[in-house]
């Protein structure tokens, strides 16, 4: 199991290390190559646009051939979209890199199931430590991600080119990892099945309501400040190298807590940890409105990264209570649809808000998610409240 859970940590770093550099480049190459400043961030709003199209694809695949061959084929469309975005950027077509993206979502649907499979790797008493173990092995991504996009940015006569084709390699080395993983079989055989509750009714407990909107909103905030970043750090005249600086201590800060965020949920509870992953979204919000030097980048992208960690942690523990083994693929479909739905929403609000309104107004209208997510919090507790107090 540990040498299991080891290997899929890896490939979600090395996953992580793929959306590290999408975000860190696709703004900047979309400004070079858009008709239109606005339209800078289109490419990685087609990424988690592809993303949330292919949650259905991806089931089903999940369902007939199982975790590793599905991954495996989610990695093979990781290098060929790293090798059509090259491409792109050779030929200046700013359609053709937005369409790479898009087909990259594939990808991306694939990789947010990893952490659900760790679930399924562990014993049910380690369930929590498990998912947290494996996103905490975004922390190769946090270090590989923004100093494989700096160092490979002038490797070639075009910036950024060789980012592209680095990601290629990268693609490869996650192929060779996940080779080397087993998955247990009974995983295989529930994927194998269909049945359950439909859909309609799992989406209707009160939990994965919750889990699903924090989920969703978690991300979105996250996204929403993150894609802006690069662009609002460049109209500050920074150059990319501290962009590079902040994206890594952001993803720092999204999986480091990875190693300690089971053991906070098994001790305080998953909505106390949930919650304190609200109030971190706030605190990155209060420290960006603060100013718009490095330092300040560089701490609001932090605390963001914790909030990131412990919404989303907390989002997936809750999601595994609301559902059985055999409804897991629509019910983990739903719920990255509505992940990926949001995200395609803030990256194409991000380049349009930051380029027009601001990095300020940015930042004030992300209050709106955060208080959404605090109140959909506090309505789960007081019910779980009221319900302890009836049976009792």
């Amino acid at each position: 199991m540990k040498k299991n859970l080891w290997l899929l940590a890896i490939a979600q770093g090395l996953f992580l290390t793929n959306n590290v550099v999408f975000i860190a480049i696709n703004g900047l190459v979309g400004l070079s190559l858009a008709p239109v400043a606005w339209m800078a961030t289109l490419p990685v709003m087609g990424y988690v646009v592809g993303g949330a199209l292919s949650t259905g694809l991806v089931a089903r695949s999940q369902r007939r051939w199982g975790r590793k061959a599905s991954f495996q084929l989610g990695l093979l469309v990781a290098l060929l979209t790293a090798l059509l975005c090259a491409l792109a950027l050779y030929l200046r077509s700013f359609g053709l890199l937005v369409a790479g993206t898009l087909i990259a979502g594939y990808y991306s649907a694939n990789g947010q199931l990893y952490r659900f499979a760790a679930g399924e790797i562990a014993p049910p008493e380690f369930r929590e430590k498990a998912v947290s173990l494996v996103l905490a092995g975004g922390l190769i991504g946090a270090v590989i991600g923004p100093n494989l996009a700096n160092h490979t940015r002038e490797t070639m006569a075009l910036p950024f080119l060789g980012s592209y084709l680095a990601l290629a390699v990268v693609a490869l080395i996650s192929m060779a990892v996940m080779a080397c993983i087993r998955f247990p079989a009974e995983a295989l055989k529930a994927a194998g099945r269909g049945g359950g509750r439909p859909l309609g009714e799992i989406m209707r407990q009160p939990a994965f309501i919750v889990a699903a909107v924090s989920a969703a909103l978690g991300y979105g905030v996250m996204n929403l400040l993150m894609a802006a970043t690069p662009l609002a750090m460049d109209v500050c005249g920074m150059p990319f190298s501290d962009a590079a600086l902040v994206l890594e201590w952001h993803v720092i800060g999204m999986f480091a807590p990875g190693f300690f965020t089971g053991h906070l949920i098994k001790r305080f509870g998953v909505l106390q940890v949930m919650g304190a992953g609200v109030l971190l979204n706030f605190a990155c919000i209060a420290v960006a409105l603060s100013g718009q030097d490095l330092h300040q980048f560089l701490l609001g992208l932090f605390l963001l990264g914790m909030g990131w960690n412990f919404l989303f942690t907390g989002s997936t523990t809750l999601a595994m209570q609301s559902y059985r083994a055999e409804e897991k693929d629509k019910a983990q479909a739903a719920i990255n649809f509505a992940v990926f739905a949001t995200m395609a929403l803030t990256s194409f609000a991000s380049g349009a808000l930051v380029t027009t309104q601001g990095w300020t107004w940015l930042n004030v209208g992300s209050l709106v998610p955060v208080l959404l997510t605090g109140a959909a919090l506090v309505w789960l507790a007081l019910r779980r409240r009221r319900e302890a107090s009836a049976a009792a």
